[in-house]
């Protein structure tokens, strides 16, 4: 039996609260149940976590449930692969390292049954967002990172969360704004001027899309998990945007 690929984003553990974020916790590990039978790789594309930031020899506390479940995954054989979002790009090693994930910084580029995916957060590409994309240049440097590390965990931890669960624009539904003004298909659009693909999956957006561009390829975003637990499959042929207990 041919095998699925799955690709979700946009968890955003950790907001805007405990409660609410240990509620969303236990429907994401119920999907990652509800899947794993015919699962054979597993992208978790950005934003898993509201914040994460990796010290030498310490993690934020929480999200063990998703943890412990994944890592059941990794050691049953299914490949999964940890892309760093706008919220979660301080990850380093602790996921290769206890769940055998693979962690990827940009975009990748894969090909399977003959079809060719273009995957990436989304974050800092197309036109505009000049501030954003300077900010990510410095949150990702080497050298900011060291300087931030020096600050102790309760401190630096602490000061993150803060910033993190102050930020609104997680929580609320995103809206349509037309495909000729959706950056990411613009983006999208751009890269098919080089080359082929037939998907780019992106998060980022907080709004699930599935749109048709030039040549036959498609744009799907994979939304979040605070108003649609939406999250899109490959079953070798096709690929769909799907709704996992959905909300009402």
């Amino acid at each position: 039996m041919t095998k699925n690929i799955y690709f979700a984003s946009d968890f955003h553990l950790g907001a805007p609260d405990h409660l609410e974020s240990r509620k969303r916790e236990d429907r994401i590990v119920r999907w990652l149940n509800a899947i794993e039978d015919s699962c054979s790789e597993l992208f978790l594309m950005g934003d898993i976590f509201d914040f994460w930031f990796e010290y030498k020899k310490v993690v934020p506390k929480g999200f063990i449930r998703l943890q412990g479940k994944l890592a059941a995954m990794s050691d049953a054989g299914i490949r999964i692969y940890f892309f760093k979002g706008n919220h979660d790009m301080w990850v380093n090693d602790y996921f290769t390292l206890e769940m055998g994930m693979q962690v990827v910084s940009d975009e990748l580029v894969i090909e399977r049954n003959g079809k060719r995916f273009f995957l990436h957060h989304g974050d800092g590409l197309g036109p505009g967002d000049e501030k954003y994309k300077l900010l990510r240049k410095v949150f990702r440097n080497p050298v900011c990172q060291w300087l931030f590390s020096l600050v102790p965990p309760r401190i630096g931890l602490g000061i993150a969360n803060g910033w993190s669960m102050n930020s609104k624009r997680k929580s609320k539904k995103e809206v349509f704004m037309g495909a000729d003004r959706e950056w990411l298909a613009i983006y999208a659009n751009e890269r098919l001027a080089e080359s082929h693909y037939d998907y780019f999956i992106f998060g980022h957006r907080h709004l699930p899309l599935d749109l048709e561009l030039s040549g036959g390829a498609r744009y799907v975003n994979l939304g979040e998990w605070m108003n649609y637990s939406s999250y899109a499959v490959f079953d070798g042929s096709n690929l769909t945007l799907n709704y996992f207990e959905e909300l009402s």
